[in-house]
């Protein structure tokens, strides 16, 4: 099980150089099974990596890039390891997370809309009664509006 030839194959620290990563995320990536169809273990339970762990490796960060998930990920490179293209798989988790974008686009412009609302009627001074009363009266006092 464990006669594995070494010829042609890399050891981590060559894959995590080559490839600009930690040795500890080539290892987190191997535990994940990202890298499944490129590794194997010698006799003494080193991993060593065909190099095609270092394509491998370059599209699970530009697909963290983009924003992907490991899970997802994972999903598209299952499809691949089938030996299927996994195009279809990766247009729906960008068209997904484009959508995820859109979404915190639009609360984030909400969230603009109302700092700066609660910033053009800022008091440095607030009356004395209001401030006995809170701890920011600025803040409270718009919370306090929207509550009644």
């Amino acid at each position: 099980m464990y006669s594995v030839k070494t010829e042609n194959l890399l050891k981590i620290g060559e894959v995590a150089a080559s490839s600009n990563l930690p040795i500890k995320t080539v290892r987190y990536y191997e535990e994940l099974g990202l890298l499944t169809p490129t590794v194997s273990r010698s006799e003494s339970n080193y991993r060593l990596f065909r190099p095609t762990v270092l394509d491998r490796l370059s599209f699970i960060k530009r697909s963290q890039a983009l924003g992907l998930t490991l899970r997802e990920i994972q999903d598209v490179l299952n499809v691949h390891d089938q030996g299927q293209l996994p195009c279809d798989e990766v247009k729906y988790s960008l068209q997904r997370k484009l959508q995820q974008i859109t979404e915190q686009i639009e609360a984030l412009q909400l969230l603009r809309f109302e700092l700066q609302g609660l910033l053009s009627g800022w008091q440095d001074q607030p009356s004395k009664e209001i401030a006995a009363r809170t701890i920011c009266p600025n803040l409270e006092t718009a919370t306090l509006f929207e509550i009644n």
